[in-house]
């Protein structure tokens, strides 16, 4: 059988820029999921980010900020059969210099809790699913500002997502590379973009292996919504991945150029404690045809790649 393409959102989301640096001046946002497999998959995108200003000395680095996360999912359509899922995510974020760093990496069905459509750890799915999205500076590599107009800060953006797989066939492999950018909205919103693309390696026997196939765009927005007596802070993080120009479509109908996945996130933050709420919104996830009629190998079914997807989590920040 020939797999999704998991491209994320990663899964997820989208996943990066990482806007929190324009808050905190601590790198810190969401990751940036991707079209998962129709059965071996992992959940593919992280949750979260950090929201307030970091305390001196909470944490065991004052500028690499690190979570454990567990997550929950419902109805997540990076392939064409929605998986649920409660796996384990190890995510990292953070600022030196002119390298920003943000990433994760998933334990999928660690717990041995989720859907048929669902594959983990323990099931013959993928034991691990990571995505790592460092940009590095150019604007502090010229020693000198080139902004321009609303767009404050520059960097060459890369965003490699890798999901291991039980096998060559379940296995994804892929590099977006491209250019990105800091907004300055004059708004408690802050805002960051990328533009990618794209070269896929394995990609779960899809026919666009070993080829450049695409372009991503990305949207980044937070809004600090409010702070509490208890000491917890309230914000909302969003970002939205726009895939197109793929070739997956012209050997297969079942198939789409284009993708998208919108993320929106309530983070509910302590020094350490984090709660995430996450509706996401899949239009075409993994380039899937939504309604498309498909036979992996135990019968026919329509493919549902539209529609929303759900996460809620509970995290350790250290």
């Amino acid at each position: 059988m020939q797999s999704t393409s998991r491209r994320p959102a990663s899964a997820t989301t989208m996943g990066v820029s990482l806007l929190l640096a324009a808050v905190t001046g601590v790198l810190s946002t969401p990751g940036f999921g991707q079209q998962a497999p129709a059965d071996d998959s992992a959940q593919g995108e992280t949750l979260a980010s950090q929201d307030s200003s970091p305390k001196k000395g909470a944490y065991l680095s004052d500028w690499f900020n690190q979570d454990l996360t567990i997550i929950g999912s419902k109805d997540i359509s990076f392939g064409p059969k929605p998986a649920d899922d409660v796996y384990l995510e190890y995510e990292y974020f953070g600022r030196k210099g002119p390298f920003e760093l943000y990433g994760y990496i998933d334990v999928p069905k660690i717990f041995g809790i989720g859907n048929r459509n669902d594959k983990g750890a323990w099931d013959h799915g993928s034991p691990v699913f990571m995505e790592h999205e460092p940009r590095i500076s150019i604007d502090y590599l010229a020693g000198r500002s080139l902004a321009i107009g609303p767009f404050k800060e520059w960097y060459v953006a890369f965003d490699w997502i890798y999901d291991h797989g039980s096998n060559k066939a379940n296995r994804a492999n892929t590099l977006y590379s491209g250019l990105g950018t800091d907004i300055d909205t004059h708004s408690r919103v802050n805002l960051s973009a990328n533009f990618y693309g794209r070269y896929q390696w394995e990609n779960y026997g899809a026919s666009n292996e070993y080829s450049w196939d695409g372009y991503r765009a990305q949207m980044k927005y937070i809004v600090p919504i409010g702070s509490f007596d208890n000491g917890a802070s309230l914000t909302y993080i969003g970002f939205t991945n726009y895939d197109f120009g793929s070739d997956l479509h012209k050997d297969n109908p079942a198939r789409t150029a284009n993708s998208l996945v919108a993320t929106n996130v309530l983070l509910y933050a302590f020094t350490h404690l984090r709660f995430t709420l996450v509706g996401r919104y899949f239009h075409n996830g993994g380039n899937w045809e939504d309604g498309s009629e498909l036979n992996f190998g135990d019968g026919n079914f329509r493919a549902r790649s539209n529609g929303w997807g759900y996460y809620a989590g509970v995290g350790y920040q250290f």
